[in-house]
């Protein structure tokens, strides 16, 4: 059932509950403007007690884990939510782009070979380390051809990451108060690039509707000078991969969406338990150590994002104009305090978790100029 056949309600919920003020505001005002494109009822945000027994159609800020969570907002496919479910946490996060030091090695409960066997062509070189003994080997494996990134996997936003550039550095680390922690938590080691640029690529299933699409994110300084997710420049079309591809895209950007594509389909076959409404996908090409092109899947996101409220900014633009083949829109998120741009829609203003002030707005733009 989708949510315009069955008139259900649409709701916001906030996943965490020490959740910033930027995040839960954020999905309050997409969960209401998505509302209003379908031409649903907007419902506040999630209430056990005053939403128990109705049919309604989530907005959570985080993918749903396990059955007994997908049970309780009554979550029983993709047509319930805009976002996503898997059986297990590690498998909505970065974890799951690189394979494990060896079969011995630590890994959760769900792991699947079979993964990242098929996505080891369209991921960069790394490791994925779920506990401390791994660490150290793994690390000199991959310095062996340059420096490594430090991902923490649970980390969103591009905070928390760490370059190493020798072993002497990865010891360093190690002998860190909070490193057992750290490790057994999740981490990626990945292969370091330079002159990066980070493609997202994604689809978006919402009732009768789905766009695809490609783009680019940036980053940008937040108020402690940490470089972090600016925002992104979509190119939507309503319909699949197959209807973006018709377009006059460039090579790179061709080959960001083909492994966008494996990828997505990997998740498919080896979680058979996953499904997913938004499906976003960051793909980073650049060069690596020894100046050779590099490109690969670097993460997937199957929750709100960056990128929703340009999503949901060329969905109401293709509702609103059947006709329309293609359209370019942008979410920006800046952390100077400064006047709304002309014709820009704003979906946040006030403080950030890590600042005192945080602007996010969309813009939308023709396709052809």
């Amino acid at each position: 059932m989708t949510p315009t056949q069955g008139k259900k309600r649409v709701v916001a919920h906030s996943m965490r509950d020490t959740a910033p003020l930027h995040e839960t505001e954020t999905n309050r005002a997409l969960a209401r403007w998505l509302a209003q494109i379908l031409g649903l009822k907007f419902a506040g945000r999630y209430d056990a007690d005053l939403h128990a027994g109705r049919e309604l159609y989530l907005l959570p800020t985080q993918t749903l884990v396990g059955p007994a969570q997908a049970r309780a907002f009554h979550i029983q496919g993709p047509d319930d939510l805009w976002g996503g479910y898997v059986d297990h946490d590690f498998i909505a996060t970065k974890a799951i782009s690189h394979e494990l030091l060896s079969p011995e090695a630590s890994a959760p409960e769900g792991w699947s070979p079979v993964f990242c066997k098929r996505v080891r062509n369209v991921v960069l070189d790394g490791l994925t380390v779920f506990a401390l003994e791994d660490a150290r080997p793994a690390a000199m494996r991959l310095l062996e051809n340059g420096p490594i990134r430090l991902k923490p996997v649970h980390a969103c936003a591009g905070r928390g990451q760490e370059v190493i550039l020798s072993l002497d550095e990865f010891d360093a680390l190690l002998a860190r108060p909070n490193a057992a922690s750290l490790f057994n938590e999740g981490v990626v080691l990945e292969q370091d690039l330079h002159d990066v640029v980070t493609h997202s690529v994604g689809q978006s299933f919402i009732g009768d509707h789905v766009i695809s699409y490609c783009g680019e994110q940036y980053l940008t300084q937040d108020a402690q000078g940490e470089e972090v997710y600016g925002g992104s420049n979509l190119l939507v079309v309503p319909g699949y991969y197959e209807d973006l591809l018709k377009l006059n895209l460039s090579d790179d950007v061709r080959q960001a969406i083909q492994q966008a594509q494996v990828f997505d389909a990997a998740a498919d076959e080896a979680y058979p338990g996953f499904y997913a409404s938004r499906r976003n996908y960051d793909i980073a090409q650049g060069l690596d150590s020894k100046g050779q092109r590099r490109s690969g899947v670097l993460e997937q996101s199957w929750r709100m994002g960056g990128a929703s409220s340009a999503e949901v900014a060329a969905l109401q633009s293709f509702i609103n104009n059947p006709g329309l083949q293609a359209i370019r829109v942008s979410s920006v998120e800046t952390y100077v305090d400064q006047a709304l741009p002309a014709d820009a829609i704003e979906v946040y203003r006030g403080p950030a978790e890590n600042s005192d002030f945080l602007l996010k707005y969309v813009t939308v733009n023709s396709y052809d100029g």
